[in-house]
């Protein structure tokens, strides 16, 4: 069904291309070798991206209206068919964040997606939950209809109580209300699967985020926030998942996949 083999993908939060790109991210890319790499929260004015040396690459970018906000791109070794960063998704917000890129390959489509943060206040809590949840869902299930899907990036999300350190405490804190964790309940029962929780369903301690503050990478006081999910017909395909934790320059790790193609 999938033609390119093998391959690797890896999403990452880089918190700031600017930022990464003087500090690891060549270091990264040649330590991970990605086919396709995703990144959010790139913070890239569309009239000023940077000049990346990246060799064999497309280079993808969806920049937010806003300066120095959210933000996403896609560099890929593997020759694009099309390119959409207008998706219905991007354009529920009049404000166009560009959270969304969807890649359309020969034989599959790529959906790499900055989620919405509810905000420390959850003032985003009912558009996240009303909205942009259902409407990703439908996205995904209406494309899973021409061909299989993969889905990546920071969901904003930690599923369970055992993808973060702190879970009794933070019931109502955005990442772990009752509402986003549902969202992601409805994404994985009627979309597909979550590929590190397939190899590792029970391990804890196993984070892709962690603040700035009180040394908590150090301590390891983390979330999971960050996934690679694909539908039932690339689940099989895939043969390892991975969280990079010794690649540090972001608050992020990158996560990653290998998948057999055939």
């Amino acid at each position: 069904m999938l033609k390119h083999a093998p391959m690797r993908i890896v999403s990452w939060n880089v918190n700031g291309l600017r930022a990464i790109l003087g500090k690891n991210f060549h270091e990264m890319i040649e330590e991970l070798q990605p086919n396709i790499l995703c990144l959010q929260e790139i913070k890239v004015d569309s009239g000023a991206i940077p000049k990346i040396e990246l060799p064999g690459y497309v280079k993808i970018f969806n920049s937010a209206i806003r300066k120095g906000y959210a933000g996403t791109a896609v560099f890929s070794k593997v020759q694009p068919k099309n390119v959409n960063c207008k998706t219905y998704l991007d354009t529920l917000t009049d404000i166009h964040e560009g959270r969304v890129i969807l890649v359309e390959y020969e034989t599959f489509y790529l959906v790499n997606v900055y989620v919405p943060n509810s905000g420390s206040e959850l003032r985003r809590l009912g558009f996240r939950y009303r909205i942009w949840d259902v409407e990703t869902l439908q996205m995904l299930q209406d494309l899973k209809t021409f061909k299989p899907v993969i889905l990546c990036g920071d969901m904003n999300v930690a599923h369970g109580e055992i993808d973060l350190e702190n879970p009794n405490t933070n019931h109502f804190s955005a990442g772990f209300t009752d509402e986003e964790r549902e969202g992601m309940t409805n994404l994985l029962k009627h979309f597909g699967v979550d590929t590190f929780r397939k190899f590792y369903p029970g391990k804890e301690k196993c984070y892709s985020w962690w603040s700035y503050r009180m040394r908590a990478r150090e301590r390891n006081v983390g979330w999971r926030i960050d996934y690679i999910i694909v539908d039932e017909r690339v689940e099989e395909m895939v043969k390892s998942a991975f969280i990079a934790t010794n690649i540090l320059g972001s608050d992020h790790a990158p996560v990653g996949i290998d998948i057999a193609l055939e």
